[in-house]
């Protein structure tokens, strides 16, 4: 009886909301209930029951422990894990009964999952390729969704993915967890405060040094037999190719499962770029990169770099130049994203705000211009609000981005990255990998939102 009434709040709520897409393709369910009316319908002290989909290790080793920081307080519990591999499933069970004291059920699929309707709501970790079709699942079945990132490796599930999203009313967060960090909102109030002034150039690296990066120990890779894994399921929309256990375990490493870098750890930074300036996409994208050392079978680049135009569609001479490099074979130079106006940077991996490289007097008087210095100082300092109750006193992106899916679950309100964004990372991932794929510089089709790369539409 309780699921029945569940399942009957959940439904009576979408239908009061109005669940319905406008011109724009926004749920009016997604932004039409305040928090208030949302507690009218369904009660504060109902539990929200989730599952995850898919028991990876980014599942198990920062999402549900995520997830768990916030049980008492938003009453809500994992109940459940489905995941096609039998293996998995099993190491769910009993990592989660462990860590949650709940007996934990087993899918087999997600079909079955969402058959027995005991959920409210998933955390999806699956395969890069399948996030965005694991999404148009749950939408169909009602379910809200926190999913991890790219949300998209081609435009043909990006779009199924937001359509579905928004035609449902879902509330959907992707794991792009820096738009739920505090130092990434003081920069986003900075920039918008127009202090800064324009950007004019950003620079984006991820390098590291591991030969095991996305790989697994080579003895593990025999411990997988297809009869273990239902292929089929797994390959989804993906060409059919024979078993291959590898491309299982390591699917970061082969494209069209994944793009690889773009997908993994560009989505994270060039997401950023989307939310400090306001632009939805790039308007074009060169990029190259090779597999320069790591020879082991694999189809994705261990070094790459790629250079964005941005700006507004409607004038080209105005905009900025994002430059992104990422290897694997030589960790020096790290993790950085700094942005850059005339008066200085802004630096998020020292989160300081500094007059470097600004315009001195040296170089300003002789053109009868100011010098344009910005005034130094750390974006701990401003007063910025990060969308969510959490106040840990440690800046958890990850524990803070979860919480603030859960009670936008309970409110009906936009997340802080809600579907729009892992769509929009998308293209730029999308643009990247086409034009590293192809050699031609890629564009982006407004009006059929198709990546182009040399003029005609991108396919894997």
């Amino acid at each position: 009886m309780d699921l029945n009434r569940r399942k009957f709040i959940k439904d009576a709520s979408l239908v009061s909301a109005g669940v319905m897409v406008g011109v724009s393709g926004v749920s009016a369910a997604s932004t039409a209930m305040s928090a208030q009316s949302y507690k009218r319908i369904i009660g504060a002290n109902d539990r929200l029951n989730v599952g995850i989909v898919g028991f990876s290790s980014r599942a198990k080793g920062s999402l549900i422990p995520a997830f768990q920081q916030h049980t008492k307080q938003q009453n809500c519990q994992i109940i459940g894990v489905s995941d096609i591999w039998n293996r998995r499933r099993e190491d769910g069970k009993a990592f989660l009964e462990k860590e949650t004291g709940n007996s934990i059920t087993t899918w087999r699929n997600n079909e079955e999952m969402y058959d027995k309707n005991e959920i409210d709501a998933v955390i999806i970790s699956t395969a890069d390729f399948q996030h965005a079709l694991h999404t148009v699942q749950a939408a169909n079945a009602k379910k809200d969704v926190y999913v991890e990132k790219p949300f998209a490796e081609t435009m043909e599930d990006a779009r199924l993915g937001k359509k579905a999203a928004n035609d449902a009313g879902i509330v959907l967060q992707v794991g792009s967890q820096r738009r739920s960090g505090k130092n990434y909102h003081a920069a986003d109030k900075y920039i918008k405060s127009g202090a800064f002034g324009d950007v004019v150039m950003v620079e984006m690296t991820w390098n590291v040094n591991q030969p095991g990066r996305w790989r697994v120990y080579p003895n593990k890779v025999s411990d997988i037999k297809e009869s273990d894994v239902d292929w089929k399921r797994y390959l989804m929309n993906r060409p059919y190719q024979k078993w291959d256990p590898r491309k299982y375990l390591e699917y970061r490493l082969f494209w069209p499962l994944s793009s690889g870098i773009p997908g993994q750890w560009m989505a994270h930074q060039i997401d950023t770029v989307h939310w400090f300036s306001g632009l939805a996409h790039p308007r074009s994208v060169a990029a190259n990169g090779g597999i320069y050392l790591w020879k082991d079978g694999r189809s994705n680049f261990d070094t790459m770099t790629a250079v964005f135009d941005y700006g507004p569609l409607e004038d080209p001479t105005s905009g900025f130049q994002v430059v992104y490099s990422s290897r694997f074979t030589n960790s020096a130079g790290g993790t950085k994203e700094i942005y850059y106006s005339n008066g200085g940077e802004l630096n998020m991996k020292t989160n300081k705000v500094t007059p470097n490289g600004g315009l001195t007097d040296r170089f300003s008087k002789p053109m009868n211009m100011k010098s344009n210095l910005l005034k130094e100082f750390s974006l701990s300092e401003l007063d910025a609000k990060v969308v969510t109750s959490a106040n840990t006193g440690v800046d958890n992106m990850t524990s803070n981005h979860m919480l603030n899916w859960l009670e936008c679950v309970r409110s009906r309100e936009k997340t802080n990255a809600p579907v729009e964004a892992g769509y929009n990372h998308s293209i730029a991932n999308i643009m990247t990998t086409a034009s590293m794929r192809t050699g031609l510089k890629a564009t982006f089709d407004e009006e059929n939102q198709e990546v182009l790369a040399g003029g005609k539409v991108f396919k894997y």
